[in-house]
């Protein structure tokens, strides 16, 4: 198919005779297109929660956690952290830990939210956990976040203190 010439007839077949009336014919001007009306086509806005949702949904495709080898799950809000580890088989929840627990909330002292220091002592919380229920393996779940930051401080925290991944 050659690009010099490009043939829109199966619009003009698909469009049924009110559809074809709603264009008017109108003077030439700058909102004109060789006569017609011009139109304008607007994709819709994706908030910032939904492509990370998107995310999170790719790599659920690929993260799963066993008996095993459970699913380290983080999640992360604009106020606290909260980390779970989770045997998707049995639908359980083996370990958690987060800022909104007392240990961790009292320890420091946050107004504007869990920072790396905080994601750092949270990492070593919930691997601690894991190791006195004899878990030593997981496969980390970023949550659809970047592998960055908080993030990346919490996992770094959880290697040190002897769980794998």
């Amino acid at each position: 198919m050659s690009c010099s010439h490009l043939s829109f007839s199966f619009l003009r077949s698909s469009w049924n005779s009110t559809q074809q009336s709603q264009w008017r014919r109108i003077g030439s001007g700058p909102d004109t297109l060789s006569g017609f009306a011009r139109f304008t086509v607007e994709a819709h806005s994706r908030t910032r929660r939904e492509d990370r949702t998107a995310r999170h949904s790719r790599v659920r495709k690929k993260v799963e956690g066993t008996t095993e080898r459970p699913r380290l799950c983080v999640f992360r809000s604009n106020k606290h952290i909260y980390a779970q580890v989770i045997d998707d088989s049995k639908m359980h929840t083996l370990a958690s830990a987060s800022t909104v627990q007392k240990p961790i909330s009292e320890e420091f002292d946050y107004s504007s939210g869990p920072t790396i220091e905080v994601a750092k002592r949270v990492g070593e919380v919930i691997a601690k956990s894991c190791l006195e229920k004899g878990i030593t393996k997981v496969a980390f779940d970023r949550g659809g976040y970047p592998y960055h930051g908080r993030m990346e401080a919490l996992a770094d925290a959880a290697r040190e203190n002897g769980l794998q991944f």
